[in-house]
């Protein structure tokens, strides 16, 4: 008789956090796998729920902080997430989950794949 191993499918739900180079420095020193951990002025960790909104922030925000702006993508198992609530920012399509800093290490566990950059922006020449 035959076993069959039945593969389990996790449904992900894919996330976006625009981020400045020393951010996206310690993902990397990751193996793209995490998020560093919060500094003390930093109680919430905030990924976001569209590309655009990620857009708007790299460009507009991380720019003229740091001179480039990145955004990510990563994926994150769905069942997970549930426990927290889309919170909206602004307009309709500002959404963002809030994960409390001392939460984070158990989200990163909860990462399905790797981080990636999509977007790279850099003030006009």
């Amino acid at each position: 008789m035959n076993e069959e191993s039945t593969m389990v499918q996790v449904q992900t739900t894919t996330l976006w956090r625009p981020t400045g180079p020393e951010e996206l420095a310690l993902v990397e020193a990751s193996g793209w796998r995490a998020w560093p951990p919060r500094l003390p002025e930093q109680p919430i960790f905030y990924p976001v729920l569209n590309e655009e909104y990620a857009v708007r922030i790299a460009r507009d925000w991380n720019v003229p902080a740091s001179g480039v702006g990145y955004v990510t993508r990563f994926e994150v198992d769905a069942e997970f997430l549930v426990r927290y609530p889309v919170r909206r920012a602004g307009g309709e399509a500002i959404l963002e989950l809030w994960v409390p800093a001392e939460e984070l290490a158990e989200f990163n566990r909860h990462i399905i794949g790797a981080i990636e950059v999509v977007h790279e922006f850099r003030p006009p020449a």
